[in-house]
């Protein structure tokens, strides 16, 4: 759950990363980074910190990172730790001169690259997976800057998109499995964007040229875009459908697919196939607003704004008395009395992972007065851990591995339940192509190493 972008070609690098992280900040809210490397003095320049990127980067702290060619990255810590040694941009004095590295993704041999690494003598100063990547470049006995690259890319497995300098050249790679998204786009008068995210072309005006191919290593050097050898094949590729059911903005384009449109698309499948008797829908915000139209649209029922969230809550360590029952999730969201008071309500969310959260919702909206509540959920349920950089928790702490969906209605306290079906949700975005369903059918097709091997398996972007 992280967020990367590169600018490469323009003296304005450092302020368009910048721009270009605040619209990834969904991805990644614990702490924000960039590197900028400036060629008319050969320095490269790194300011990372922890908390928002509006927070981190101000404009005097922007003026700190001159150059052409700059990285960004903001980072969702899972279990790799939250310190400020765990926050990238990795930056390294290397062989071949300044190398920064950025990393979205979650490899499923790191803690076996890591001990082979350490016994050999490498030296650790984080604890995240990303490092592994620096100590595979930098101990490669290849010859040549693109001939380490592409020796320590072909000995990853599992699921990385990275963007890589070496001085003011940029290199940007998939996993031949294609598990997180990777987008290219071009700046009018000059330059090149490389991001997560197509929404992070639009804020710096740049036009979408294409995606980065499933193992293909790209390098850009100025404003030329080069491709390399790609890396061996793994058959189908796999991109994450969680993107487009939860984690990606709306108005993002991935792998040519609309998620606004893969998500109202959802709600209306699900309309069909969980119907409710009711007088209203809403949606749990923002993710699954589009979902809850599509099943507004489908069904016929009336769609509002019974929901509200806030968007400006921040970490608390208050938790007054007096607030009773549910507090972290009044402090998210709050029900609007006059919409829901005496309403049968179908409530659509994206997803359902521990239940907690949704639990605390269903009281909220009982307390507004709704007569029925009969939740929707736009996804299968989701019983198997994310091993691929979703912070999915493990398999004892997810509530539809645990519990049969009748005991799960009872547990929130709805009125009625209903999930979307497997095979509905891949008829939705069919003609996107193939895609990972792991976290909802245990099908888990880039090998887990570390987990055979018996090592802790963990998501460290």
């Amino acid at each position: 759950m992280c967020g990367i972008v590169a600018v490469s070609g323009t003296s304005e690098a450092s302020k368009l990363a910048f721009l270009g992280l605040h619209s990834l900040q969904h991805r990644g809210q614990e702490a924000a980074g960039i590197v900028a490397f400036d060629a008319a003095t050969g320095s490269c320049f790194r300011v990372r910190e922890a908390g928002l990127v509006s927070d981190v980067f101000t404009a005097a702290r922007l003026a700190e990172l001159p150059g052409e060619v700059a990285l960004g990255h903001i980072r969702y810590s899972t279990a790799g730790g939250s310190g400020l040694n765990n926050a990238q941009p990795i930056r390294v004095a290397y062989r071949e001169g300044q190398l920064a590295l950025v990393h979205n993704g979650n490899l499923t041999n790191a803690n076996e690259l890591r001990t082979r690494l350490v016994n050999e003598g490498a030296l650790f100063q984080s604890t995240i997976d990303t490092e592994v990547i620096v100590h595979l470049i930098a101990r490669s006995h290849r010859h040549g800057v693109e001939a380490q690259i592409d020796d320590a890319l072909s000995q990853l497995v599992g699921a990385f998109s990275v963007l890589i300098t070496v001085g003011d050249t940029l290199y940007a790679a998939r996993d031949p499995w294609g598990y997180r998204p990777l987008v290219i786009g071009h700046i009018p008068g000059g330059g090149i964007v490389i991001a997560s995210e197509t929404c992070a072309l639009d804020i710096v005006g740049a036009r979408f040229v294409r995606d980065v191919e499933p193992g293909e290593v790209l390098r850009v050097k100025g404003t030329e875009l080069t491709r390399l050898r790609p890396l061996p094949p793994e058959g189908m590729p796999q991109p994450c459908i969680f993107e487009l059911v939860y984690f990606a903005r709306p108005d993002t384009a991935l792998w040519g697919y609309s998620v606004d449109r893969a998500r109202r698309a959802c709600g209306r499948r699900l309309a069909d196939e969980q119907p409710a008797d009711a007088d209203i829908v809403i949606a749990v915000p923002d993710s699954a607003n589009s979902a809850a139209l599509g099943y507004s649209e489908q069904s016929g029922i009336a769609y509002e704004l019974g929901l509200i969230r806030n968007h400006y809550v921040g970490r608390t360590f208050i938790e007054p008395s007096q607030a009773g029952r549910d507090f972290k999730v009044r402090l998210k969201y709050n029900a609007v009395r006059e919409v829901l008071a005496g309403k049968r309500v179908v409530v659509v969310d994206d997803s359902l992972v521990r239940g907690t959260t949704s639990r605390g919702l269903v009281n909220l909206l009982r307390d507004a007065g709704a007569a029925e509540v009969h939740f929707r959920l736009a996804s299968p349920p989701v019983r198997h851990p994310c091993y691929y950089g979703i912070d999915m928790p493990t398999k004892e702490e997810l509530i539809a591995a645990n519990m049969t969906v009748e005991q799960i209605r009872a547990y929130l306290g709805v009125d009625s339940l209903g999930y979307l079906s497997l095979e509905g949700m891949l008829d939705c975005v069919s003609d996107a192509g193939s895609f990972c369903t792991a976290c909802f059918s245990g099908d888990y097709r880039a090998p887990l190493v570390d987990r055979d091997a018996g090592f802790a398996m963990s998501s460290h972007c």
